[in-house]
């Protein structure tokens, strides 16, 4: 079973002016102590995405294990050490497929029905959100809370992740609920160092 850390950083292309911020951005959260990094583009190219993902692997090197949001194919191509699909991507056993046994695999789940079928997948974690109202995402799903996060605990052995509205406020209470790692977009964006100092401060 993987182990992860207590931050997932989530760098999401649209928050972003250009490439380049995305990098330094980047770079900042590694200097914060992050080691966990998903890369999600949901309305690029391919061959853009490609290329912003290789520059990532590039800039961060064995320093960070680098996800991909949704594009197994695309995982692979770029030399990424894992993808996570949501509920309306490639399903779980799909992804596996093209991704092979040793990259890990992510699923995102909204409700304790989704979780057990995630646990009977080969996914290597399970994400749960969203725990608070979020504005990462154009249609978000229904706010889950702290219970949902409490139900999904008690659903799977998996790594558990929680996702939505995340904040150096509320990430405790995440952790104490039952989460084993809190992935946050919004809240590291400004200052990334020294956000992601906070986080690992605060969740020790």
């Amino acid at each position: 079973m993987i182990r992860l850390p207590r931050l997932y950083a989530i760098l999401d292309s649209s928050c972003f002016p250009d490439s380049q911020v995305l990098f330094s951005t980047a770079e900042e959260l590694l200097a914060g102590g992050v080691t966990l990094l998903q890369y999600r583009d949901k309305s690029g190219k391919a061959r853009e995405m490609l290329e912003q993902a290789r520059e990532l692997k590039r800039r961060l090197g064995g320093s960070v294990k680098l996800m991909m949001n949704d594009r197994a194919d695309l995982c692979l191509a770029a030399g990424f050490d894992g993808v996570h699909v949501g509920q309306d991507d490639l399903s779980a056993e799909g992804a596996r497929k093209i991704i092979g046994g040793r990259v890990w695999l992510g699923v995102s789940t909204h409700n304790s029905e989704q979780v057990e079928e995630a646990d009977k997948t080969s996914a290597d974690y399970i994400a749960i959100g969203p725990v608070f109202s979020t504005a990462s995402k154009v249609n978000p799903d229904p706010v889950v809370g702290l219970e949902g996060v409490r139900k999904a605990r008690a659903l799977t052995r998996k790594p558990l992740v929680a996702i939505g509205g995340i904040n150096r406020a509320n990430c405790r209470s995440v952790i104490e609920a039952g989460s084993d790692s809190v992935a946050v977009i919004s809240d590291l964006m400004r200052e990334p160092r020294k956000s992601a100092e906070d986080f690992f401060r605060i969740l020790g």
